[in-house]
Parts: structure tokens; sequence; C-alpha cells
């Protein structure tokens, strides 16, 4: 019954969005995709940090600086078209773009630029750290971030940054670029239009927001004007549709064009259906498992080292994890500028069990892994304690939700963790900060959101090449660092980095151009083509 209602609630849609009650095919001219946007909460880029909404504005808005879906690899000019860097590499100056208009009609101006990014600062929402880090605060950014004149904006950053790093950092949302005059016509009280955005879009990008209602759909309608020229198709659909097995059922009758959250089992159901593809996108999220320094065994580089060994990781990718999680072992996320994708490590049990002798620990010991309740982290845990068991290492699992999991990981009250980090923002530095520079490794100095400070590892070497490289001026330099930090942590530190997440996405096979880039904010859709 379930399902039947389903099926008749699409059909009603359909024909509300001028699809037709036929269950044919979608709108040549309209993508349409199925997608559990319940994390939806505000459009406001000033805001956002969920999921579905980093993807949207990534289609609605321009940023100063942008990774396009042509080459995800490359940071280019969005707005931007060139820019300069001056004063010791404190003060970069941008040129924007001739001719750019918003989708109000209005020109896009540096001051629209300036103006956006103390927008951001001034409302002081969730992902303002992001540009806040370089020294700008309510107090002062209106003369750190200003317009020369119609076409030159700069910034200046207080902090010892490199410019590379505030560059990458202008690619992310809170960089997106707003209509000053659209915005403030819609004020109230003084919030910056704030409460009107949250609901509205005011850009420059490929399609402007056209609906959102909570829980049900968002509509976003061709921008027939934007730089790159108009997008493939004239409206974008986002559907949703929580239960993966409803958007199976969707997708295979035509009803959509795309489905976003199938499970490894329903993306192996839809495989033998000629009509479908499924395409797979490495996402910036990683797995990894994290040992306490403080611990009298796993504190041993060379425990650490054998439990590396231990791991069986393609078992896991080539079994359970389904296609969803591939092997990664290095803490930036391939795909994104600076990775490093190589994957030194399989599962050596001999070579494992002469660490652990060299360690003294030849005969083995017990050890706690602490994991998330929800799935794939138990069931890796599972095999994983089964590698350990190969070495004369017994584990034991407890799982918890992460309410409690987290506290715990963040008092340095456990033995080895197994858990998820992503990306705040496209730039090695965003995971390097965390996994590789512990300036202070007192308990009492809370570093919390530092992880190597959570497994009270600190290492001169590992904390001098990070801010080395988060401080160099030339990209070239940099990106070589930061692979040798990579490097680094592979073979000493308290990480076993494990696995990316691999989003797969099932599509009909006639839909094409689809981009999803490592970030959550970098999926694109003005590609997208139906042959």
């Amino acid at each position: 019954m379930k399902k039947l209602r389903t099926i008749l609630l699409g059909i009603t849609t359909a024909v509300m969005l001028g699809m037709g009650a036929s269950q044919a095919a979608t709108p040549a001219n309209t993508f349409v995709m199925a997608k559990d946007i319940a994390d939806i909460i505000t459009m406001d880029p000033a805001e956002v940090f969920e999921l579905t909404t980093g993807e949207i504005i990534a289609n609605i808005y321009d940023r100063v600086m942008m990774f396009e879906p042509e080459d995800l690899q490359t940071l280019v000019g969005g707005v931007a078209e060139s820019w300069e860097v001056g004063n010791g590499g404190k003060t970069i100056t941008f040129k924007i773009r001739s001719g750019l208009k918003f989708h109000s009609g209005n020109p896009v101006r540096a001051e629209d630029v300036a103006w956006s990014l103390q927008r951001v600062v001034k409302l002081n929402k969730t992902p303002a750290f992001i540009i806040t880090q370089f020294g700008w605060t309510a107090d002062n950014v209106d003369g750190l971030v200003k317009a020369l004149d119609d076409r030159r904006f700069s910034v200046t950053i207080t902090e010892e940054f490199s410019p590379g790093l505030v560059l990458n950092a202008l690619s992310a949302g809170v960089a997106s670029v707003v209509d000053k005059e659209l915005v403030m016509s819609h004020e109230k009280d003084g919030d910056l239009g704030y409460d009107w955005l949250k609901s509205n879009s005011a850009g420059s990008g490929a399609f402007s927001l056209k609906t959102w209602k909570a829980n049900e759909i968002v509509t976003l309608d061709a921008n027939a004007g934007y730089r790159h020229g108009a997008p493939g198709m004239q409206r974008v659909i986002l559907r949703h549709v929580a239960e993966p097995s409803s958007q199976r059922l969707l997708l295979e009758k035509a009803d959509i064009d795309m489905a976003r959250n199938l499970t490894p089992d329903q993306v192996k159901g839809v495989r033998g259906n000629s009509e479908i593809a499924i395409d797979g996108y490495p996402k910036g999220t990683i797995v990894y498992m994290a040992a306490n320094a403080g611990h009298p065994v796993l504190g041993k580089t060379e425990v650490v080292q054998a439990i590396r060994h231990l791991v069986n990781y393609e078992a896991m990718a080539n079994s359970f994890l389904a296609g969803q999680f591939v092997v990664h072992q290095a803490f930036w996320p391939a795909g994104l500028w600076g990775a490093l994708e190589t994957t030194p490590y399989k599962q050596d049990v001999a070579r494992a069990r002469s660490l652990l002798k060299a360690a003294g620990h030849g005969d083995g010991f017990e050890l706690t892994i602490h994991t998330l309740t929800n799935s794939p982290f138990p069931e890796i845990a599972q095999a994983v304690q089964a590698d350990l068991a190969k070495g004369g290492i017994k584990a034991n699992i407890v799982t918890l939700e992460g309410k409690t999991l987290w506290p715990k990981y963040r008092a340095r009250e456990h033995d080895i963790i197994l858990a998820r980090w992503s990306p705040d923002y496209v730039d090695p530095h965003s995971n390097a900060d965390a996994f590789a520079h512990n300036p202070d490794n007192r308990l009492e100095a809370k570093l919390t959101g530092v992880l190597a400070w959570r497994n009270a590892w600190a290492d001169d070497s590992s904390n001098m090449l990070a801010v080395k490289a988060r401080n160099e001026l030339d990209l070239g330099k940099r990106k070589e660092q930061y692979l040798e930090l990579q490097t680094m942590l592979q073979k000493t530190g308290p990480f076993v980095i494990m696995f990316q997440q691999n989003e797969q996405v099932a599509r009909r096979n006639n839909l094409r151009g689809f981009v999803s880039g490592s970030n959550f904010d970098l999926v694109f859709y003005r590609n997208v083509k139906k042959q």
C-alpha cells in the first residue's frame, strides 16, 4: 500500500509540474532527480552548510573563485577574471569579469563581491569560519575587504596564511557573490536580507531558484545569459523521496531521470536494466581508524604500522562496501588539488607480526574499537576485528551514537576510534590542520577540533611541515609540501586511513553531463543533456 501511495504521489506531482500523467519519460528540457532533501534549512549562502543545499547554491551562484565541472582539479576565477598578490602575500587584488549580470538584470560589481564577503563575516553563521580564520571580524572586515572601483576589489589577511589557501577558501559556498541591491531591498531590521534570502536567490549562476517547498521539492530555472552559455536543461527539479526503494521504482518507471540515494543492494538490482546506468563519484569523506597515542601499546609507531599491514582493505571494498567506498590511504581526498593517491598498504600478516615483535608485542594484546552504530561502520569494525586477530590482536567492538561517541573521542577516552571525516573547504589545509598539526598536546589545551590532539599525538616534523605548507606562497611548492606531509603520515602518526566514499548515482541512460565532485558543494547541473 505504501508503494502504491508513492507511485500515485509521483503521478500527481508530474501533472502539477507539467510533466503529464504518462510515465514514459520526463520532459526533454527538464532534469528530474529523486533525492532525500530533508537536510535543507536555508538557501542563504552565508549560512548553507548542509549537503543538499551546498550543491544547490553551487548552481545558483558564481563564487569569487571556482572549481568548474570541466576540470575539478584546477582552481580558476569565477566572478574574478584575474588577481594579483601583493603586500608580502597579505593582500590580493581582484579584477572581476566584465558584462556579468545577476538574475535580476543588475550588473555584478566589485561592490557586490566585497559586500557578499563582509555579509558572511557580520552574520557569522556556521560556515563563516572558512573566511574569518583570515583575521576578519565584524569590526574590521569593511576595511580589510573592500571595493576599489566598479571592477576591482581587494582582500587583506592579518594571519600568516598562503595566498593559495585564501584563493581556495574563496571557492567555498560562503564566497558566493550575491546581488546587494536586490537583497538589501528586502532587508528587515538590519538583518542584511537574511530572512528573505533563506528562501530566495540572488545570484548570477547557471540557475535561479524558482521553488522550494520543505521536504517536497526544489525547482531551478536556467539562466539563459550565463557566462558559460545557457545550461543544457531549462529546468532542474529535485524531488524529495526519502525512501531509496521508492527512488528505484520511480527510476525504473522513468518518472525521474536520476536516483541519488540507492543502497548497494538496490544498485545491484538495477544493474541488469539496459535503460539505467550507474556512475561512481569519489567524494571527500574518508573513513579512518585512529589510535590513542597515550595508550601504552598503541602509542608505539611500530604497532600502528602493524595494524596498517593487517587490514584487508580490498576485501572490504570488493564485498559488503559494494562500490560505495574505494580504498584510499591519505588524509586529503583523491580528486582534489594536492591529493596523494598512492595506496601502499595491503594485508601482509607476516610483515605485521614482525613489526609487533619488534615493538615487544609479538604475543599480541587486547584493545577496544569504538565506532558509530550506523552502517557501514559496524560492518567495517567486524572485518577489522577479524583482520587484527590474524596478528594476535584481540579487538572488542563498542558501537555508540555520535552524540556519545564524539564526546568520548574529544576527551581522549578511547583505544581506537573508527570514524569519518570530510573537508570543510577545498584546500589541503582543511584536513592537514586536523590530522597533522597539533601545536599543543597538553590535555588542558582542549584542541578538540584537531584529530591529532584527540589522539594525544604531536610531532615536531609534522607540525613544521603543516605550517610551512599553509604559509607557502608558491603554489607548486605548496602542493609538493602537502604531498610530502601525506606521505609522512602514511608511515607515522596514529591514523590508519582506509577508504573514501564513492557516491553511486543511478540514471536513465539518455542523460549525460551530471558532475559530482569530491566536495559536497562541487555538484553541477549546467552540462546535463538528454539524448
